[in-house]
């Protein structure tokens, strides 16, 4: 049966993707040990979301309480499904700017070293499945603070006719510019799924979200 493993399920774009490809018939797999109340204290938790997913898709979702960093448990939930996976969305993230320079090892591990986990494991035993991060538009650091903009009647716009007017890609440079260490880890993990789509012939994607 296809299955999508939605990494950070319980959160804002996580459980929207559970909710979009369950309406599919996808069976999801969703990996979400809510961190979140370790960041921000029980208040920020998302487990009440990850029970809520339980209950609206009873079989065709199973919750796993697992560190995306565990690499046995990671590797074991991957062997399990094995090829039926036939996407990753991962969305598991340590967030905040002001987190990560309190305790920049924790920020690292999960931003960085936690992907590289998913990716190892998706290359080791379902390296046909498309992997999708959901990235940050702060791996360009503070460089966007620099262009050109015009007040339109509705808000800020990048000045027509420049390069970024209809959106900013890949072409711009991530150095020289302040990125926070959230950003830093961030830029790691980016690079990485790039690199596993380019040297693996993988099929990954970055997406550069701000929410």
């Amino acid at each position: 049966m296809s299955t999508v493993v939605v990494t950070g399920s319980g959160g804002l774009i996580g459980s929207q993707s559970v909710h979009f490809f369950a309406g599919l018939g996808f069976n999801i797999v969703g990996i979400d040990n809510d961190m979140r109340a370790v960041f921000f204290g029980e208040s920020a938790s998302t487990s009440w979301n990850s029970q809520l997913l339980s209950e609206q898709y009873g079989d065709r979702y199973q919750h796993k309480n697992i560190d995306i960093r565990d690499r046995t448990a990671i590797e074991a939930l991957f062997k399990e499904y094995g090829a039926d996976i036939e996407l990753i969305i991962h969305t598991a993230a340590q967030p905040s700017h002001d987190w990560a320079a309190s305790d920049p090892h924790t920020d690292f591990t999960v931003n960085a070293n936690g992907t590289l986990v998913l990716l190892e494991a998706t290359r080791q035993l379902c390296p046909e499945a498309v992997f999708i991060f959901t990235s940050t538009n702060k791996v360009y650091g503070d460089t966007p603070n620099y262009l050109p903009l015009e007040e339109q009647e509705t808000g800020w716009e990048i000045a027509a006719g420049h390069a970024f007017h209809r959106g900013i890609d890949e072409t711009m440079s991530i150095d020289h510019s302040k990125h926070s260490l959230f950003g830093a880890s961030k830029v790691a993990a980016d690079v990485l799924v790039q690199e596993y789509g380019r040297y693996f012939g993988m099929k990954t994607a970055s997406l550069e979200v701000d929410v």
